[in-house]
């Protein structure tokens, strides 16, 4: 592969890396705001509430609890294997970096 295809390569592969830190950051403020809820739930004594659409209906705790803890679950994975493909990708940058530098 000659060295121009590989820098076009190297700057998609960067690009790759950018488009999932931005991903990761979405799920970590969303694994924030759940883990936000959660914490609030254990100290409500009172109804909770839930909303769906536009309106908002009353919740069982212990449901609502389940709910929030099974979609903790889900943010924790789905942040997990973009980090797995964020350190592959880097390593393919890395190996392809060194040698656009040792062509050049």
């Amino acid at each position: 592969m000659n060295t121009d295809k590989k820098i076009n390569q190297l700057q998609q592969l960067e690009q790759n890396i950018s488009n999932i830190s931005f991903q990761k950051q979405n799920f970590q403020s969303q694994l924030t705001e759940v883990e936000s809820a959660i914490n609030e739930l254990e100290h409500s004594n009172s109804n909770v509430y839930k909303i769906i659409g536009q309106i908002m209906v009353n919740a069982e705790k212990d449901a609502l609890k389940q709910e929030l803890n099974e979609k903790k679950e889900i943010i924790n994975l789905r942040i997990k294997t973009l980090e797995k493909q964020e350190d592959q990708i880097k390593e393919k940058a890395r190996i392809l970096q060194e040698d656009v530098i040792k062509e050049i």
